[in-house]
């Protein structure tokens, strides 16, 4: 879709894609911020560029990742994401 989506007050900027096999994904960035989302469907988080720290809901410890590097989110659940440098990502959904 060509309309970007705009959440948390400017702090995360992304778009839709949504493929010929049915598949969607999202691209996007994450300025430096602490934010919780929510899913409905299962995520994997493909790292494109900076750093961040993750913690699925339900864990106690927080999870380092940088580029090149994923981390996978269940459906209907949530994860909070700590950046302090702009962060590039990738979202496949699925």
């Amino acid at each position: 879709t060509k309309k970007s989506n705009i959440y948390f007050d400017g702090k995360c900027v992304s778009h839709a894609l949504l493929l010929a096999d049915g598949s969607k994904k999202t691209v996007g960035v994450i300025f430096p911020s602490s934010l919780t989302f929510n899913t409905g469907a299962p995520e994997t988080m493909e790292i494109v560029g900076g750093k961040c720290r993750v913690r699925l809901a339900g864990e106690q410890q927080w999870q380092s990742y940088a580029a090149g590097q994923q981390f996978q989110v269940g459906a209907n659940t949530s994860f909070e994401i700590d950046t302090t440098e702009t962060l590039d990502y990738v979202c496949h959904f699925g």
